[in-house]
């Protein structure tokens, strides 16, 4: 009863703030006790809803507080500069969906050398700690399910392999590179779920990462991806504490909003990550379903334990 009293309390809190935000149309500090630390997800708010700018997520991010936007590229980096935000983690820049082309296919390594060195570098000179990545779907032609699997056990040692060709870099530049564990379960929206994608279990991921043997290779926990496929989220950032990097949000089912129309309790899994001395950040990657900033809110102030 306890954790539910508090997540109405935060609710209510978000809900208050949200209002008062709409009626001075001006953002107010959401984030009052900043143990967690948290960021915005820009593709989020930039391709959904109102579709605000980078600008506009940047001045949205300041005036709630929130010291970073993340999941841009280094192009980017000078416009959150002059907004005096940080960037928690960088974007793979492989062209059209990156977390199709990963580490799984050999066929993509050159690719993806070449283009994780130039986006390292950049973070290693903004201060950015971290770049996504991904082992990419199962097939031959991830494109085309018809152009036969990359087995399980192939894209261990493919991912391996390929992983460790750059970073030996990140650990020169003192940056991560973050895998994501993705759902391959939900087909209703191609950012809601990505069936296909080879790194669905987060074990296997886990031991790819365990496998590379790098301080640098690191695990992006996604909380709503891990819901899907697994549950039991507590109980496994503790089984994966050693690879955490970075952390996402979103409400389940929909991938909307963190608010009391889906099932996962955000507060104790904060403060699950403050128990295991978490000091990543925690990106808020939900998809607006009604007024983006009343939502940001909302989840800031939920996740703000």
């Amino acid at each position: 009863m306890s954790n539910q009293f508090t997540r109405r309390e935060a609710l209510a809190a978000g809900a208050l703030a949200a209002a008062g935000l709409a009626s001075a149309d001006t953002a107010g500090k959401a984030v009052v006790k900043g143990n967690v630390k948290q960021s915005l997800v820009a593709w989020c708010f930039m391709s959904a809803g109102d579709k605000w700018s980078l600008d506009q997520t940047c001045e949205v991010a300041t005036g709630f507080g929130v010291p970073s936007v993340e999941i841009v590229a280094p192009e980017d980096f000078p416009t959150l500069k002059k907004h005096g935000l940080t960037c928690a983690i960088a974007a793979n820049t492989m062209p059209g969906a990156p977390f199709k082309t990963g580490f799984n296919n050999p066929k993509y390594h050159g690719e993806l050398v070449e283009r994780y060195t130039k986006v390292i570098d950049a973070c290693a000179e903004f201060g950015c700690p971290s770049v996504i990545g991904f082992t990419g779907y199962k097939y031959h032609d991830p494109d085309d399910p018809k152009s036969g699997e990359i087995s399980k056990d192939e894209g261990f040692k493919n991912c391996v392999a390929g992983i460790k060709r750059i970073i030996g870099h990140a650990e020169k530049k003192g940056v991560n590179l973050c895998i994501e564990h993705l759902n391959s379960r939900d087909n209703t929206h191609p950012m809601k779920g990505h069936p296909g994608y080879q790194g669905d279990d987060l074990d296997y991921v886990c031991r790819i990462l365990r496998a590379v043997g790098s301080p640098r290779a690191k695990l992006l926990f996604d909380i709503y991806h891990v819901q899907i496929m697994h549950g039991d989220v507590i109980r496994r950032i503790e089984q994966c504490k050693d690879l955490i990097a970075h952390v996402h949000t979103a409400g389940n089912p929909g991938r909307g909003e963190l608010d009391d129309t889906q099932e996962i309790n955000y507060p104790p899994i904060m403060r699950k990550l403050l128990a295991i001395k978490y000091a990543g950040y925690v990106g808020q990657e939900f998809i607006p379903t009604r007024d983006p900033k009343a939502g940001l809110a909302e989840a800031i102030k939920l996740c703000d334990v």
